[in-house]
């Protein structure tokens, strides 16, 4: 398997020991590694961890301490590839929104998109994935089709 984005909503679950879908967001994770599959994450990623982990839980946030979240995210950055800003991502972006009239909160969806293809990843592990069919030069990966998966 070629590398992975591994989207936000991946990632805030897999610290929340409580939440329902932490044992497969875990799960995923650790058997996509042990395949030594090429996982990533994009700036936009760990802004979007950032947001939610530090937003009040009256917000529908986690209400993480800003020190604790900055730990966690230098965690993740140990683990993940970091995809890091690159020309044609604006472009390619832009190419996105227009072709398939994306409107409101999709918009970030395409950003996630327009990285992934600048940097040759086409494959991403959510648990949205209703929001990336759209694209289909993306194949989506739900964390429970990993954990099925032969490897």
């Amino acid at each position: 398997m070629a590398s992975v984005l591994v989207d936000s909503n991946i990632l805030l679950r897999s610290v929340q020991p409580a939440h329902p879908q932490f044992p497969v967001a875990s799960a995923a994770i650790a058997d996509l590694l042990r395949r030594s599959v090429d996982l990533c994450v994009a700036r936009q990623n760990l802004v979007e961890f950032w947001v939610v982990a530090t937003r009040p839980l009256a917000s529908n946030g986690l209400e993480i301490s800003p020190a604790t979240v900055a730990g966690e995210i230098r965690k993740l950055r140990k683990v993940f590839r970091l995809l890091e800003g690159m020309p044609g991502v604006a472009d390619g972006w832009e190419r996105l929104v227009g072709k398939h009239l994306v409107s409101g909160k999709q918009a970030h969806d395409a950003n996630l998109v327009a990285t992934m293809l600048v940097h040759g990843v086409n494959r991403i592990l959510t648990f949205n994935g209703d929001d990336f069919n759209r694209y289909v030069s993306v194949e989506v990966i739900a964390p429970a089709s990993v954990l099925t998966a032969k490897p």
